[in-house]
């Protein structure tokens, strides 16, 4: 593991960039500074727990091991360029981007500056989701045959403390729309297969009354090379919130409901249900950046960043197209 006075820094300080600053300190790393490009106040971190920046130049001088890419999706490619440029090892929020283009410049000096560019999917460290992935990739129930998801939450209620309307979620031009601020869930089908969808079509939904100027509901139908198909449902039009995943498998139907942090087995034999007892959703940033920094040890770390950047990739382009 990284030793913990290495500089760190953060980009962007919104919840989540406030949210991984938090973390760092609790980790034990101290030496952790924000650049941010407007001086508002703080919510959740005392004025004096990190430095501020507000100029790359600054940034430069502090010399960071490593950033953390935390701003609206539309800076992300560009400013995970102008770190992997300069030798740092960047974790940026998903999505990687609002565009495909770039990624592949971005993967040589990736390659160049031997440097780990990961998308941050927490998703992937949930115990329950893990323990699915689990039974996926050893065929516990036989073979996946298919799969059904459904994420839907009400986009004015994420942040009651802003104007929706003004969010990056709600702005095209900031990299919005429910299928890229969403794509969690198709990072996650895609991870729990095994591999990214061979075919797809998408369905998107326009019709509520929310002020976006972006698809406020999508749905995706997957097809995956060894013939497991599934449907993907996002939508930040519904107030009351659900997410829960089916798993079919040639012996069992698994079902993960999110919010109850449970994951029920069925078979014809019966039913078996598994609890993520004292999970928080913090856990979940935690573990990325515990894994994170050490993935960034690993001498095949760039190796590591044109997989993570071709599968951002794919993603990409199947919400945006």
């Amino acid at each position: 593991m990284i030793a913990p006075e290495v500089p760190l820094v953060v980009f962007g300080a919104g919840s989540i960039g406030e949210r991984h600053a938090t973390l760092l300190r609790e980790l034990g790393y101290l030496n952790v500074a924000l650049y941010r490009q407007r001086q508002l106040p703080l919510r959740t971190l005392p004025a004096d727990a990190v430095r501020t920046f507000t100029q790359l130049s600054e940034v430069e001088e502090f010399g960071p091991y490593a950033a953390i890419i935390s701003t609206p999706t539309a800076q992300h490619l560009e400013q995970t360029t102008w770190c992997v440029e300069r030798g740092l090892h960047v974790l940026v929020e998903k999505p990687l981007s609002h565009t495909t283009q770039g990624i592949a410049e971005l993967s040589q000096h990736a390659t160049e500056k031997n440097v780990l560019v990961q998308t941050a999917y927490m998703l992937r460290y949930h115990p329950l989701l893990q323990r699915l992935k689990g039974w996926i990739d050893a065929e516990a129930f036989g073979p996946l045959l298919s799969f059904q998801s459904t994420w839907a939450e009400y986009l004015p209620h994420w942040h009651p403390w802003e104007d929706y309307r003004t969010s990056y979620a709600a702005r095209r031009a900031l990299g919005g729309g429910v299928a890229l601020t969403l794509s969690h869930d198709l990072d996650l089908a895609h991870w729990l297969v095994g591999t990214s969808a061979s075919t797809w079509q998408r369905a998107d939904n326009y019709r509520s009354s929310l002020e976006v100027d972006t698809e406020a509901g999508a749905t995706f139908l997957l097809t995956y090379p060894h013939g497991v198909t599934g449907t993907v449902h996002l939508n930040y039009y519904q107030q009351v919130p659900q997410r829960r995943y089916e798993y079919t498998f040639e012996r069992a139907l698994v079902v993960l409901d999110y919010y109850a942090s449970t994951l029920t087995v069925q078979t014809p034999e019966g039913k078996e249900e598994y609890v993520a007892a004292d999970f928080e959703r913090n856990d979940l940033f935690r573990e990325q950046l515990l894994d994170f920094f050490r993935q960034t040890q690993l001498p095949h770390r760039a190796v590591l960043s044109q997989r993570y950047l071709r599968e951002s990739e794919v993603l990409i382009t199947q919400c945006t197209q």
